[in-house]
Order: C-alpha cells, then sequence, then structure tokens
C-alpha cells in the first residue's frame, strides 16, 4: 500500500509535502489529517525549513473528505465528531501558522476541505484547469472547521455567497476573490512554483519568517501610537541584528549577502 502523504526536503531546506492518494483524488481522512499535523509540527520544529510547498500527485489536487471517512463519521456520536473535527481544526492551524512562506500547488478539482488547505497557504498557485468548490451544504454540512481560513482568504461577502451556493468557480475566479495568487498553464505550474520559491530563498532566512509574523499580526490593526512605537523597536531590533548588518552591509558593497546561493551564477 502506498503512503498517504510524501515529505522531501532539498539542500536549500524547502520542503514539499505531497498528497499521495491520486486513485481517490487526494481525498483525506482521519489518518491523513493527523499525518500532515504531524509532518507540519516536525518541520516547523526542525527549525530549518526555508518554504513549504503543498503539492498532490494525480489530475487533481484534491476531492475533500474521504467517502469511507464519512461513513464512518455518520455513526460517530456529537462528541466523537466534535473530537474528530479538532484534529482538522489543529492541523489547519499549523498550516496556517507554520513559521515559514507556504505555497500550494494546485492542479485540478479542489473540494471541500482542499479549499481549506489552499485558503491557509501564504501564495497558491493553480493551473488554467484547476476548479474550487465549497460544496459542504450539498449533502446538508457546513465548511465550518475550515471557515476563518477560507474567509480570511476570500472576505466575507464572497464566502456568504460560495458557503450557501456550493457553486464549482475556475481559477481565474479564484484569482479574482483572492484565493489563489497566480494562474498559469499546466506547464508552467512547477516553473511559476519554483520561482516563487527562489525569490523567498534569495531573502534574509529570519527577514523571511519575522515577516510572515508582521503580515499577520499587522492585519486590522489601530495605527495609533502604540503601534508606531512598536513597529518602530521592531526594525530598530532588525537593523542591528547579525542578519540584517550583513544585508546592509552586502547592498553598500555591492555583493550578495551570505544567505545566498551564488554557486550557479
Amino acid at each position: 500500500m502506498s503512503e498517504k502523504m510524501l515529505c522531501e526536503i532539498d539542500n536549500e531546506g524547502v520542503a514539499t509535502v505531497t498528497l499521495n492518494r491520486p486513485e481517490i483524488h487526494n481525498a483525506f481522512d482521519d489518518d491523513l489529517i493527523r499525518q500532515l499535523g504531524e509532518t507540519f509540527d516536525n518541520l516547523a520544529r526542525s527549525g530549518g525549513v526555508r518554504a513549504l510547498i503543498l503539492a498532490s500527485n494525480g489530475k487533481n489536487f484534491s476531492a475533500g473528505a474521504d467517502l469511507n471517512w464519512m461513513k464512518r463519521m455518520a455513526d460517530y456520536s456529537e462528541e466523537q465528531n466534535r473530537t474528530d473535527a479538532a484534529t482538522l481544526a489543529a492541523m489547519l492551524h499549523k498550516l496556517d501558522n507554520f513559521p515559514a512562506p507556504t505555497i500550494a500547488r494546485v492542479q485540478g478539482a479542489a473540494f471541500g476541505g482542499a479549499v481549506g488547505l489552499v485558503s491557509c497557504c501564504d501564495i497558491a498557485v493553480a493551473t488554467r484547469r484547476a476548479s474550487f468548490c465549497l460544496s459542504e451544504v450539498k449533502i446538508g454540512l457546513l465548511p465550518a472547521t475550515i471557515s476563518p481560513y477560507v474567509i480570511n482568504a476570500i472576505g466575507a461577502r464572497q464566502a456568504r455567497r460560495y458557503f450557501v451556493t456550493a457553486e464549482r468557480f475556475s481559477a481565474e475566479r479564484a484569482q479574482e476573490i483572492g484565493l489563489v495568487s497566480e494562474v498559469v498553464a499546466e506547464g508552467d505550474l512547477d516553473l511559476t512554483v519554483q520561482k516563487l520559491v527562489n525569490s523567498i530563498t534569495d531573502n534574509g532566512p529570519n527577514a523571511v519568517t519575522m515577516a510572515k509574523q508582521l503580515a499577520m499580526s499587522m492585519s486590522n490593526r489601530v495605527i495609533n501610537e502604540e503601534l508606531q512605537g512598536q513597529t518602530s523597536a521592531l526594525i530598530a531590533a532588525v537593523r542591528v541584528s547579525p542578519e540584517g548588518q550583513e544585508g546592509l552591509s552586502a547592498f553598500l558593497e555591492k555583493r550578495a549577502p551570505s544567505w545566498m546561493n551564488t554557486s550557479e551564477e
């Protein structure tokens, strides 16, 4: 039996986590959710990951929940369902708060909970043939666990439409509403993802981690004297840090900073 999920880390510290159930369109169950959560935990603790790519094998990114898992859930008590859902919620939280930048590589269909996975990533690249659907209400359920992340990605107004209609929408529409960052031809998917990875790994590792945290922590903040003081203190500390000093020196001396891989230049 093949593994449900694969994980590789290259020499640049780029981790690729791949859903590996192409025979059932990469649908996920409680076991795969647990494996993903543990993998995100382990990668975050390792401290050497510069970027994370979330990918899948086969024609489709993910069809959402596995049918056999859904059959088992149908017989669960409310308390058992609560425990089951909490595992999914924890995994999504780990992906959303992963310290390094995350990129969703999306081909084919991304339905149900898969939209939650895409929403948790910092960047999403999809092929023109990709399609999306928040399909839960079709079977009398709700996109409850993924809802905070989806709403963060597409906004409340769009969520109020797609949560209730369960419409299938295109990659171009996903880009319009903020779910997807870039839409590319099938043959350009890996190249586009790699370009984004290169853009990330060319930058200061600590600065990238802090910049992601900055973007998340400053969302919807009131701009007042306290916030101005916090941001001023932050940039002052970064400027005198070893990485900040190296970056400034390299810029002024017109050379590559120490963290850049110049072996191919």
